[in-house]
């Protein structure tokens, strides 16, 4: 199963996610979708017409879009179990509350966004990699827009690489 994986898009879709999304299965999306401004689709159904979606939302999402997304995000994949929320932290500095709901749910692959930094951290203790795409829109203090994209394969991420949409205009 091949993935790309972006977040905090804050209402804007860059044409090259959907170049570099062309060969995965699913676009997940790690939260702060953004308003729909001046688009004839919204971002999530946008997303939806090209490839299935697996999203959150953030703390930027507005009413509608909480009501039609979960703040988490719990499956399994290919034999890997994935934990997606947008307010996480990272390895050593995870938000309140996270490491309890790691230590709970045991996920092989944890997903956040907000912080607009592209981060790929093992965290040894908890036995799990942790992935943050940094952010694919034009909103934030980032210079460069970014997203991944991964295979999941036998319980495993592999042919990771990390992607640069281009500078934040």
């Amino acid at each position: 199963m091949r993935i790309a994986l972006i977040s905090d898009t804050h209402g804007h879709l860059d044409p090259l996610l959907f170049k570099y999304a062309d060969t995965c299965d699913e676009i997940w999306h790690a939260g702060d979708i953004g308003a729909q401004e001046g688009r004839q689709l919204g971002v999530l159904e946008e997303l939806r017409k090209f490839k299935p979606l697996r999203a959150v939302f953030g703390n930027i999402d507005d009413g509608k879009t909480r009501k039609e997304l979960q703040e988490t995000l719990e499956f399994e994949l290919e034999g890997l179990k994935v934990f997606i929320t947008h307010i996480g932290g990272y390895p050593g500095h995870y938000a309140p509350g996270i490491k309890a709901k790691l230590l709970k749910k045991r996920p092989g692959l944890f997903i956040c966004g907000h912080s607009h930094i592209l981060k790929v951290i093992p965290d040894k203790e908890l036995g799990l990699l942790h992935m943050n795409p940094g952010a694919a829109g034009i909103h934030g203090f980032h210079t460069v827009k970014t997203m991944l994209r991964f295979t999941i394969r036998e319980g495993k991420v592999q042919e990771l690489q990390a992607i640069e949409l281009g500078k934040r205009a």
